[in-house]
């Protein structure tokens, strides 16, 4: 028997609010419960999304059910970034000190503004880029070719996942770094809201009732069928094949070793 009863999966957005229409490139989230999927959930904003996870895991931990909480965006970025920005090679510090400095509301977030403040501690040579605003950010080139990177371009988990983005990029078509940025201040809160409750995969070991877990649903999904939102469509995907998996077989995909980078569960080391 699996160590978790629920399985639930967030598709996650460093944009602002998406509007209440459901649409791509929002917030979809799928939870899997005892072995019944439900309907994909649309969240049209961090605020709203923040919400909804606290009392997911509020319900989860009332009934004494263990979650397996998956997000589609890095929980490390490449190596030595942490330790030259805080001081600290662990990446849960560097969570903290993103949630220290991140402001983020539906309509507005200071995002690429940070991404400039941090190039600049490190002399504006990156490594951040990719400016999606109308105003120029000092700092913050608009394109990879305007400037220079003190850390690896990418993870080593990114250099196995054919098709991966780099953390770096900002904005732009399957870009991850806004994403990244304005996710780990929410999964800092929460590890603080829960704290003791929660373990986050691979830094910790999972033997807390509320494990994080990074994914990229694109790894082995193709197309959604027609008519339905690909984003909506993957978190319930997700959701259903880790919750079928044998024991074994999911044992093995999490027993990896990556202390300061992350990994992409799923991604097979070699």
């Amino acid at each position: 028997m699996s160590r978790w009863q629920t399985f639930a999966m967030v598709d996650w957005s460093g944009g602002n609010d998406r509007g209440a229409k459901p649409k791509k490139d929002a917030i979809w989230a799928c939870v899997m419960r005892e072995g019944a999927a439900e309907d994909p959930v649309y969240l049209r904003n961090r605020q709203l999304a923040e919400d909804w996870l606290v009392k997911l895991v509020e319900v989860e931990l009332s009934a004494g059910r263990k979650l397996f909480l998956g997000f589609d965006f890095p929980f490390g970025y490449p190596a030595g970034f942490a330790q030259a920005l805080t001081g600290s090679a662990d990446p849960l510090d560097l969570w903290t000190w993103l949630e220290d400095r991140v402001e983020d509301s539906p309509h507005a977030n200071n995002r690429f503004d940070l991404a400039g403040e941090i190039n600049r501690s490190f002399g504006g040579q990156g490594p951040f880029w990719a400016n999606a605003l109308k105003r120029d950010i000092n700092g913050l080139p608009r394109t990879k070719a305007e400037y220079g990177n003190p850390f690896p371009d990418r993870r080593a988990v990114e250099h196995l996942a054919k098709g991966s983005f780099t953390c770096w990029q900002m904005a732009g078509a399957g870009a991850v770094g806004s994403q990244v940025m304005m996710g780990l201040p929410v999964l800092a809160r929460l590890r603080r809201r829960f704290a003791g409750q929660v373990a986050v995969w691979p830094f910790e070991e999972l033997g807390k009732p509320v494990a994080l877990v990074e994914i990229w649903p694109s790894l082995n999904l193709g197309q959604p069928p027609a008519g339905l939102i690909k984003d909506a469509w993957q978190v319930q995907q997700v959701a259903l094949e880790l919750a079928a998996k044998p024991v074994a077989e999911l044992e093995r995909l999490l027993n990896i070793c990556a202390p300061e980078e992350g990994w992409i569960l799923g991604v097979e080391p070699q």
